[in-house]
């Protein structure tokens, strides 16, 4: 029996989806959403023609990059809430590691143009206000254990990751791979318990961002 000439079609609309999704994560993370969309199938390794079978528009690309990042944030999330010995070092993983997070929210907070597209998207909305309880836990952890200073709140540390983690362009530094590592390691150590400057106003919470 033949098998069903429809199935590799399948796959291949699969396959370009997520070869797609893919590019134009690693773009938007460095250049933002406004990025040529020949640019994105460039780097996809599609043509133009199936990048707009696929997404009709820029908007839908963006809705799509976006749910696929925070639906990988709180996976991540939530595994190192369990697997991680402290919540300190769960929520340092997650902020190391977490390219998913970073691209998530860029999309959410710094571009307008992502953010107004997504605002009232009921899947991104689920999904952001999902990965931001789960960060909370994290603090709120982190903060009972004393590890993380008290004066501080989930909408700080998600803000704060937003605004210092966008990745460098290539070539302005030799390593900005490690200029980002570094940038990671100063923000956690102004993150860390202890003798700090007073903050001015109060803390940001994760309801501030929703």
């Amino acid at each position: 029996m033949s098998a069903d000439p429809e199935t590799p079609l399948r796959a291949d609309a699969q396959r370009n989806r997520d070869q797609i999704i893919a590019a134009a994560r690693v773009i938007f993370a460095s250049h933002g959403p406004e990025v040529p969309m020949e640019e994105i199938a460039r780097a996809a390794g599609v043509g133009v023609g199936t990048l707009y079978r696929r997404f009709p528009d820029r908007d839908a690309l963006i809705r799509a990059v976006a749910v696929d990042n925070f639906a990988g944030v709180l996976d991540n999330a939530r595994r190192l809430s369990v697997e991680a010995p402290t919540a300190w070092e769960a929520l340092v993983q997650l902020l190391y590691h977490g390219a998913e997070l970073q691209l998530s929210m860029q999309l959410s907070m710094l571009s307008q143009r992502a953010h107004d597209i997504l605002k009232d998207d009921p899947d991104v909305a689920h999904l952001r206000e999902a990965v931001l309880l789960e960060v909370e836990g994290l603090v709120d952890r982190a903060q009972a254990e004393g590890t993380l200073r008290k004066d501080v709140g989930a909408g700080d540390v998600a803000v704060l990751f937003a605004r210092l983690i966008r990745q460098l362009p290539a070539h302005r530094l030799k390593s900005p791979e490690i200029a980002t590592a570094r940038n990671i390691a100063i923000m956690i150590d102004g993150l860390r318990a202890g003798p700090a400057t007073t903050l001015p106003g109060r803390p940001i919470h994760k309801e501030d961002l929703l």
